[in-house]
């Protein structure tokens, strides 16, 4: 019984290291480096990133709109010509022969006022970057609660396993004892049939965890980028929430990036209503051109043209399209505004969810501790009870079990109190490197924006591509 009582201290003293966070140097991972390790290499949220980077460039092409055209024409070839010049009826002269034309001519065009689209165009695509930074920070946060989870995933299910482990090992003391006992006959066949049973019922939930293990250590990779590897304790982030539900519903309505885009997407709709108004305001050009020609006719050697023109159109009808992509526009503001209030209690019905997860996880760990405890002395009792004759060995199994399912309980309700924090911080819009204080480059957006935002010319990329 000894070595029984030994094996079922282990395995407590396996659950509680992982959530108390006992200082041991053989630790050589913890919950913080995982998500920089997330938070630099995931590939979907690098993806994102390279798409905010996509979307910067619609501002220098709205830009466009206020920058000239320039073009260069060249042209020459071969030319024969064979012509009489006179007045009809009297004595005319001809031309003809070959020349060869060459014309090298440039034309300049500046748009003066278009209603108002230029403007509107390039508030609009500074409306679609801010937008499209907000939805970098939503996928930013999945990431970083994708990886706290599946953190504390790995954490729970290799101590569950270990109970497991620990589990079969004393049901395999147990049916040892049980044998001798029944050679001695202390006890009967029946309570060696029960222990075997309950063994082999252990050995399937080991088996069972193990699978459940490997599963977790799969996704670990995916999801953080390296396999697991004696990983440190993970503890709550409740330092950086809200001190009341009032103030985290409240957080979340103004912080949350879910929301914050959608106010974004109001804005852009509002001035593609401006733009698409626009249509309806007349245009004003100033085109000039310049043209150096040779040999176009026989009688001129030499030819230079050169013309400034300001053209003033005024739209009165074009087919009624116009007019249906205003309220086509009109419609699609409201539609934002209605998303903006549906994100909106989305938001707020997050918020409450994940708080009072986050408050029944504190409740469970403090119960499932005291699980713990009494399922201890309750096991301990019945074995000394079953040493006197005054219970049975189905007891001591049962209470073997029971013991088994509150350290997996308590296991589980460690993992959800951590989960639930850090579910918390995203839910009001907190979860992010400079809020949790990692150490790491934090990736910058404006820092491209303002590389592309000016750029006149170029094809490659600030990046070198």
């Amino acid at each position: 019984m000894g070595r029984v009582k030994l094996l079922a201290g282990a395995a407590v003293l396996a659950v509680m290291t992982a959530w108390s966070g006992a200082a041991t140097p053989v630790l050589a991972d913890t919950i913080e480096a995982a998500l920089v390790r997330a938070y630099q290499n995931n590939p979907q949220l690098n993806a994102q990133r390279a798409s905010v980077r996509a979307t910067d460039e619609n501002v220098p092409q709205a830009l466009s709109g206020y920058r000239p055209n320039v073009s260069v024409t060249a042209s020459g070839g071969v030319q024969y010509t064979d012509a009489t010049q006179g007045v009809p009826g009297g004595t005319g002269s001809a031309l003809h022969g070959t020349q060869t034309p060459v014309a090298v001519g440039a034309t300049v065009s500046q748009t003066l006022f278009n209603g108002f689209q230029t403007a509107n165009k390039t508030r609009a695509a500074e409306g679609q970057v801010s937008a499209s930074r907000e939805g970098l920070r939503v996928l930013e946060q999945t990431v970083l609660l994708a990886a706290a989870t599946i953190y504390m995933d790995y954490l729970r299910d290799s101590a569950i396993v270990e109970v497991q482990r620990s589990n079969v090992r004393v049901l395999e003391q147990t049916l040892k004892q049980t044998r001798d006992r029944f050679t001695v006959g202390e006890v009967t066949r029946t309570d060696v049939a029960q222990s075997e049973a309950q063994l082999a019922a252990g050995r399937t939930q080991l088996l069972q965890a193990e699978s459940t293990l490997t599963t977790t250590r799969s996704n670990f990779r995916r999801i953080i980028g390296n396999e697991p590897s004696q990983l440190a304790p993970g503890s709550p982030v409740d330092r950086f929430l809200p001190g009341s539900l009032t103030g985290a519903v409240d957080l979340g309505l103004t912080q949350n990036p879910n929301v914050t885009a959608a106010m974004f997407g109001i804005d852009v709709s509002h001035l593609q209503v401006k733009v698409a108004e626009g249509a309806l305001f007349p245009t004003v050009t100033l085109q000039a051109n310049v043209q150096q020609a040779y040999q176009q006719q026989l009688t001129i050697q030499k030819q230079f043209f050169a013309s400034a023109v300001a053209q003033v159109s005024v739209p009165i009808y074009q087919g009624g399209a116009e007019y249906s992509l205003i309220r086509q526009s009109k419609e699609t503001l409201a539609q934002q505004r209605l998303t903006l209030e549906q994100v909106r209690d989305q938001t707020r019905a997050s918020v409450v969810q994940a708080w009072g997860q986050l408050v029944a996880g504190k409740s469970q760990v403090a119960s499932a501790q005291a699980q713990v405890s009494a399922s201890e002395i309750a096991l301990n009792g019945v074995r000394e009870e079953a040493k006197a004759g005054q219970r049975t060995t189905l007891d001591v199994l049962n209470a073997q079990q029971a013991l088994v399912n509150a350290r997996v309980a308590l296991v589980t309700a460690q993992h959800d109190r951590v989960v639930a924090s850090y579910a918390v911080l995203s839910a009001v819009g907190r979860l992010s490197p400079q809020v949790l204080k990692l150490h790491t480059t934090v990736y910058d957006p404006s820092v491209h924006y303002h590389q592309v935002r000016d750029s006149w010319i170029g094809v490659r990329t600030p990046d070198g591509r």
